[in-house]
């Protein structure tokens, strides 16, 4: 079977079925790209012919061996460096090797496109080299586990000092109102002296003031929960382009994973503490020992089962009920 494969107009092939299983584990095929054989009526997604799985097993209805149909797989992209005398003469020569992170291999002008194409069928790929979307390769310092990246440590302490500061932000017109009314007071000894202190300033604040506290705070936390929800991302993950994943299936935790366990119950975790030094602790013992994980994952991954990664469209698509 010659499987061939495409990505930004851009096409490869053919492959192996052996090949193609192999790309599609280390990463370099990704469930986005396209994909065609003998037997198809057309080009596909990789993701809903392999049910969003790293493994292709075709149907047995898809297995022939007639020849190859050119007027299918002929549509390639010429890349602006591949000026060669044939590309000028055919219009349909392409870095192959570049398109899937290959060594280049010397040019022969005596070999035809079709025969360039056909070469690649005895390449074995190697897990170090992939490309996303755009075209770049992964930086060398990522950790890829399987089909995603996860985000950098320093990514996610930036996203929640960002949401925190969103935070702060909205409650700070009553910050400022209990600042001109001489603060809190250090010497509230009991539980009880402290409600009374918070009743009596609550009476001291105008309406006005407080009513904005409010609407900024209601505001930040119905678009944050939206965010989270429809894209397992809060605010500050938007900015640095990091989202939470399930562990297992890298596609968005179900909704009491999300917003229960990782959400709900962490702001109910840290909110008492939020103006202590015992929340930053918290949040240094949660990123240390993501830092110190194979997988980056911290207490707050541990009590969720999900990972933080590098934000991509693939892992919004739900996953296909089997039925």
């Amino acid at each position: 079977m010659q499987i061939f494969l495409a990505r930004n107009n851009v096409q490869a092939g053919p492959y192996t079925l052996d090949q193609l299983n192999i790309m599609l584990t280390s990463g370099e095929v990704q469930l986005d790209d396209l994909i065609w054989h003998e037997g198809l009526d057309q080009w596909q997604r990789v993701g809903n012919l392999t049910n969003n799985q790293a493994f292709y097993r075709p149907a047995a209805s898809h297995i022939v061996t007639p020849e190859v149909n050119d007027s299918i797989i002929n549509n390639v992209t010429i890349f602006p460096e591949d000026d060669s005398a044939d590309a000028s003469k055919d219009n349909k020569s392409v870095s192959l090797d570049r398109l899937y992170g290959k060594p280049e291999r010397s040019k022969d002008t005596n070999k035809s496109t079709k025969a360039d194409m056909t070469t690649n069928r005895q390449y074995k790929p190697t897990g170090n080299v992939s490309l996303n979307k755009s075209g770049a390769t992964k930086a060398a310092s990522d950790k890829v586990v399987g089909d995603v990246v996860l985000a950098p440590i320093m990514s996610r302490l930036l996203a929640t000092a960002i949401d925190w500061l969103l935070l702060i932000i909205a409650f700070l017109p009553l910050f400022m109102a209990i600042n001109k009314l001489g603060g809190f007071p250090t010497n509230l000894a009991s539980m009880d002296q402290m409600l009374a202190f918070s009743l009596n300033l609550a009476e001291k604040i105008p309406q006005s003031t407080q009513l904005i506290s409010n609407v900024m705070l209601f505001g930040l936390v119905i678009i944050q929960l939206l965010f989270i929800v429809l894209r397992g991302q809060s605010i500050g993950k938007v900015i640095t382009g990091i989202r939470v994943v399930d562990q297992t299936t890298h596609r968005l935790p179900s909704f009491f994973r999300l917003v229960i366990m990782r959400t709900i119950l962490l702001v109910l975790i840290y909110l008492p503490f939020f103006t202590t030094f015992i929340s930053a602790i918290l949040l240094a013992v949660n990123y240390y020992l993501a830092s110190k994980s194979p997988k980056n994952i911290g207490w707050h991954d541990r009590l969720a089962k999900t990972l933080v990664v590098k934000a991509d469209s693939s892992q919004l698509i739900k996953e296909s009920k089997i039925k």
